[in-house]
């Protein structure tokens, strides 16, 4: 190589990212890359190209950065390591599509380098099959035809395989792989020290986190992910008594002058890890967070306590009599007694929560952090089963295999509501009425479909409609439309509402589809909805049996139903009272 080539900052970049991408698992064992011209990638707008002999080639003068290199050529590394080379496989655009995804998403979760060129945030997941057979038919989106490092080419290109036996690229990733697992576990566990120097004295919480790596599999890949950060001014700044967690950074945020010992060490870090992992801070919804961060630490200290994870430390929050309960009911419970429990502490402090809403550090953007939690709590999860490591509280069990199952959309779980409560008319065959015959058995009478008269009227429902001006107009008529349609597949025709803001405007029955229509957004502030739903409790000509559905934005009096009900609120507000009935969320 000349001296210009040394000195060129585009090859010195390439140079830098091959020996990053050589330090980092899982590419220990899978060879570098070639730089050349390839005149087929500069037509492509391609950065680099894999050859079906194993052989990765890299366009000689591309500007990109170390990191966007590491990324593009992992991409080809995992393109044969994950069998993408194998002879059988299709060539195809929708099969060249979904091995890119399939590398894409690896890349992400774990985090290894930078895309050169920005992906759609969510990734097309689920069974290969089935996309393939939809694309074959309907043809690859757009925004995923070159999700690949070859620009407009093929990421694979086949070439003249060389004589003798092919190498085996998926081998030479496995032990890759186990090589990193290896010195991960290696060094989590104390036996090999980050900063090259074996001698390095392990602190105390290094341990307790080695501890869980080593010998508690249930939350050892969560062990494993998160960063220690122990600073004592940092947790100053942030009013950080014990611990914190940001589960966006994957970081768990230490007072090292807390004085505890090593198993109270172990209780704080799994305490830390299971916020995270349950999405304790996404699930907040409309509560109090504070409060909801107090009702979710009694819930994990029970757990912990009960599994014997460690040791409970002094003036943590723990009630036996809260036992077997989730968060959500626990929130219900202390919910009504505000002015004590501001007074409590979580492991950070005093009227603070422990789950970080802000991150103190940067996020790593495009990492699928439900996906990561929800894998890393599962695969824990059969571990400690099949290794026959001890019996776990029911309810921390329930909440990890209900992460298996993705959450409903707002819309969908009020669809559900509608098919609970508002009841579709059943026809009946009768002969009540006319009776029909077929031309081809017209001897034969047969009864014709009756719709029962009494059915009929309870197929009716309430809408409490907050009308003031703080209503976001656009989610507004989402939630309308949403209505208007999950009513006409249960054949409701018409809709009891009520108009609120300063008073109630009774609009008495009206189609469901012109309910959005007959909406006049006043601006007159202070919504009361009270009247509106004592006004429906009490009319005559509305079912004791029709549910009433509350639509508002948070901002309004504490609300009394005693008949079948739910809210519609958008989501991030507050309802400023308990709700008895379900709360849906609706997100634009």
């Amino acid at each position: 190589m000349s001296r210009k080539q040394r000195e060129d900052p585009r090859t010195a970049a390439w140079l830098t990212g091959m020996r990053t991408l050589a330090g980092t698992a899982p590419f220990y064992t899978s060879g570098g890359a070639r730089w050349d011209d390839v005149p087929a990638l500069v037509a492509d707008r391609g950065f680099a190209r894999l050859t079906t002999s194993g052989e990765i080639v890299c366009q000689r003068g591309t500007a990109l950065d170390p990191d966007e290199w590491v990324w593009v050529v992992g991409h080809l590394l995992l393109h044969r390591g994950l069998g993408h080379l194998a002879p059988e496989r299709r060539r195809d655009p929708v099969s060249a599509a979904l091995a890119c995804i399939e590398v894409d998403r690896f890349l992400r979760e774990s985090r290894i380098g930078r895309e050169p060129l920005p992906l759609p945030a969510d990734l097309p997941h689920g069974n290969a099959a089935v996309i393939a057979e939809a694309w074959r038919r309907d043809g690859v989106p757009a925004e995923l035809c070159h999700c690949g490092t070859a620009g407009f080419g093929p990421d694979i290109v086949t070439v003249d395989m060389p004589p003798g036996p092919a190498k085996d690229w998926p081998a030479q990733f496995a032990a890759g792989i186990a090589r990193g697992a290896a010195e991960a576990i290696d060094i989590a566990g104390g036996n090999r020290a980050t900063d090259g120097d074996p001698r390095r004295r392990r602190t105390i919480w290094e341990r307790a986190r080695g501890w869980f790596v080593s010998s508690y599999p249930l939350l050892g890949g969560l062990a494993a992910h998160f960063a220690l950060v122990a600073d004592a001014d940092l947790a100053r700044t942030h009013q950080i008594s014990i611990a914190a967690v940001d589960p966006a950074a994957g970081e768990i945020y230490l007072n090292p002058l807390a004085a505890l010992t090593g198993a109270e060490w172990r209780f704080v870090l799994a305490h830390e890890m299971l916020h995270a992992a349950l999405r304790h801070g996404d699930r907040v919804g409309g509560r109090d967070p504070y409060l909801w961060n107090v009702a979710a630490d009694y819930v994990i200290n029970g757990w912990l306590v009960e599994m014997a994870v460690g040791e409970l430390p002094d003036g943590v929050l723990h009630d036996p009599a809260l036992a077997g309960q989730s968060a959500e009911a626990v929130y219900d419970l202390i919910a009504t007694d505000l002015r004590r429990l501001r007074k409590l502490a979580t492991l950070r402090g005093r009227g603070l929560g422990d789950v970080l809403g802000t991150p103190i550090g940067g996020v790593h953007k495009g990492v699928d952090l439900d996906g990561y939690y929800r894998r890393a709590l599962s695969t824990g999860l059969a571990y400690h089963d099949s290794q026959s490591r001890g019996l776990l509280p029911a309810g921390l069990v329930e909440e990890i295999r209900s992460l298996d199952q993705p959450p409903l959309p707002w819309d969908a779980k009020l669809a559900r509501w509608f098919d609970e409560f508002v009841p579709a008319p059943q026809a009946r065959r009768s002969y009540a009425r006319a009776s029909r015959r077929q031309a081809s058995t017209p001897h034969i009478p047969r009864p014709g479909w009756l719709l029962p008269a009494e059915l009929v009227k309870r197929c009716t429902f309430g809408v409490v409609l907050d009308t003031s001006g703080s209503m976001d107009r656009r989610l507004l008529g989402k939630a309308l439309g949403a209505i208007a349609s999950y009513a006409t597949a249960r054949d409701v025709r018409h809709a009891r509402v009520v108009f609120c803001d300063a008073a109630a405007y009774d609009a008495g029955y009206l189609a469901v589809d012109d309910i959005a229509g007959r909406v006049r957004v006043r601006g007159r502030g202070g919504t009361v909805l009270q009247p509106g739903v004592t006004l429906l409790e009490r009319v005559d000509d509305f079912p004791a049996t029709a549910p009433i559905l509350v639509i508002t934005d948070g901002e309004c009096d504490a609300v009394r139903v005693r008949r079948e009900h739910a809210f519609l609120v958008p989501a991030g507000a507050r309802l400023p009272f308990t709700p008895r009935g379900p709360v849906f969320w609706m997100t634009p």
